[in-house]
């Protein structure tokens, strides 16, 4: 999902690719990962102590999806992240899709070695590109080579990795950009065949309210990416009184897709369930609850 910056300072850099990837200094300590994920969004982590309570306080484990702002050093980020650590899986969002192209490739390489080394044990899935087929994202062959260049870091570091897609079903005014005729044209054999982790991005707002027949596009997903479990990786509305409704919707989804493990990721959790009175908490911890 798009966010608002207020307010950036970009330092340029010379284009520079590395001739090789260069290790973490050790092995990431992964662990196991739930057959079932129920994930929420994270955008800042500012006046953190509730968000914190709140998600300690659901009935189940969650996976946090920390969204990291632009030219942010990862110390900045690496204590809420340890906190978060102990209480909910973790994936890392290092680039949004509306500033992965604020960053030269080399820049991009850079900033992922950063995450990569501050805080690669608390990081138990990393999104290597985020929308990545969006129209508002840049040109495709950059957005590519940064996407390559991540996932082969991820890899090389010992780490999992997730790639999001923006499903845009008739929201698309370029051909190539629909979301599998993207896939098929720009993304390189070896990212589709390793990734570890493949979701969806879905807004019904921004698509003309469009209600996707989720079985049929998530068997198509898996049969594209056929060696990775399949998510929901964001959802959610802007509009308060279709909230609680859409909420239930997507955390209730039955699909029978062999590799379709949940996620949803609800990009507004701060917002919309922080502190844990707000009636929104308690309805996803209902639907988190229930077998």
């Amino acid at each position: 999902m798009r966010t608002l910056i207020l307010s950036i300072v970009i330092l340029g850099s010379a284009l520079f690719i590395p001739k090789r990837l260069e290790r973490a200094p050790a092995s990431f300590n992964l662990r196991p990962l739930p057959d079932k994920i129920w994930g929420i969004t994270v955008d800042d982590v500012y006046y953190f102590a509730p968000t914190l309570d709140a998600i300690k306080s659901l009935s189940k484990p969650v996976m946090t999806r920390v969204v990291f702002d632009p030219w942010i050093p990862a110390s900045y980020y690496l204590p809420a992240v340890k906190q978060l650590a102990q209480i909910s899986y973790i994936m890392g969002e290092v680039v949004n899709s509306d500033t992965i192209n604020w960053y030269t490739r080399a820049q991009s390489v850079n900033r992922w070695k950063n995450y990569l080394n501050t805080m690669g044990n608390q990081v138990d899935l990393w999104e290597i590109g985020n929308e990545v087929n969006g129209e508002w994202i840049g040109k495709e062959i950059p957005i590519v080579q940064k996407i390559t260049d991540a996932y082969d870091l991820v890899k090389s570091y010992g780490g999992r990795t997730n790639l999001t897609l923006y499903y845009n079903p008739g929201c698309w005014s370029k051909p190539d950009h629909e979301m599998f005729a993207w896939v098929r044209k720009y993304l390189p054999t070896k990212v589709r065949m390793g990734v570890d982790y493949v979701s969806l991005s879905y807004f019904e707002d921004v698509c003309h309210n469009y209600n996707p027949n989720w079985q049929t596009v998530l068997s198509q997903v898996a049969d594209l990416f056929p060696n990775s479990k399949v998510m929901i990786g964001e959802s959610g509305t802007r509009v308060a009184k279709k909230k609680q409704a859409l909420l239930t919707k997507y955390y209730s989804m039955k699909v029978d897709v062999p590799a379709f493990v949940g996620g949803y990721f609800w990009w507004y959790f701060r917002q919309d369930m922080v502190p844990k009175t707000k009636p929104l908490w308690k309805t996803l911890n209902q639907l988190i609850s229930s077998p």
